[in-house]
């Protein structure tokens, strides 16, 4: 009986029990693999083939096989019910989506029947970008969402974990694996572009000695914001110090 299965919706909710009213823990993107554990009603134990992540989707209609070659590399790519259309679907493919392209008509691939993307909005499976930066800021003024990692929500770790993902390497899903997962600094008074600063329960990247991205959510959203106001502001509020530094 086979057990490992593709995601096939742009974005599935993974929840820490078996029930639309528990918590969001984390989210599949399109194309991402996962084996069931057991059935659960109308749920579904499963754990994650990247990060290894265990938690409960709804039972629905998964793909069986899939041949991925190419990911989005925009923040969202319009879903079109044709191609060469002038007005696509409200459906998108979030960012790292990983497909197979079915057919190609000039500028638009299929990816599945009656789906389309730009091809424009594509990277081989393999391609790498390291280019943190630049992949950080794809998420500037996308909400906060507690388990998110889409345009439509993402949470602090899966900020920083999406990059990993798009570079095709490991990275824990929590900040309490992440942090763990890398020597570094318990304090540091000067930073550098590419430090991850981990607080209990938090975590943000700097984009250089100055300023800092994050999905924070006293603010609701993902922000850049000043380093050491950030340091100070975080202490005040939340009464947390900064557990570990580490280096991307």
């Amino acid at each position: 009986m086979q057990n490992s299965f593709f995601c096939r919706n742009s974005y599935l909710n993974v929840y820490e029990l078996a029930s639309k009213n528990s918590n969001i823990s984390t989210q599949l993107l399109y194309g991402e693999k996962f084996k069931v554990i057991k059935k659960n009603k109308n749920f579904l134990k499963i754990k994650t083939d990247f990060d290894h992540y265990e938690g409960f989707i709804k039972v629905g209609k998964f793909k069986k096989r899939l041949d991925k070659t190419y990911k989005v590399s925009v923040l969202k790519s319009k879903i079109y019910s044709k191609p060469k259309s002038k007005f696509g679907t409200k459906k998108y493919l979030p960012f790292s989506s990983e497909i197979e392209i079915l057919n190609k008509n000039n500028n638009f691939v299929m990816f599945e029947k009656n789906k389309w993307i730009s091809f424009n909005e594509l990277e081989t499976i393999k391609k790498q970008n390291k280019d943190f930066t630049k992949i950080f800021k794809l998420f500037l003024n996308c909400k906060y969402k507690w388990g998110g990692k889409s345009f439509d929500g993402m949470d602090c770790s899966a900020l920083l974990q999406i990059f990993y993902k798009f570079n095709n390497k490991f990275f824990p899903r929590d900040t309490i694996d992440q942090v763990k997962f890398k020597k570094g600094v318990l304090k540091k008074k000067v930073f550098k572009k590419g430090d991850i600063i981990f607080w209990k329960g938090h975590v943000a990247i700097c984009l250089n000695s100055r300023n800092l991205i994050h999905a924070y959510g006293p603010r609701k959203k993902v922000l850049i914001m000043p380093i050491n106001k950030t340091i100070k502001l975080i202490e005040k509020t939340a009464n947390l110090e900064i557990t570990k530094v580490i280096s991307i």
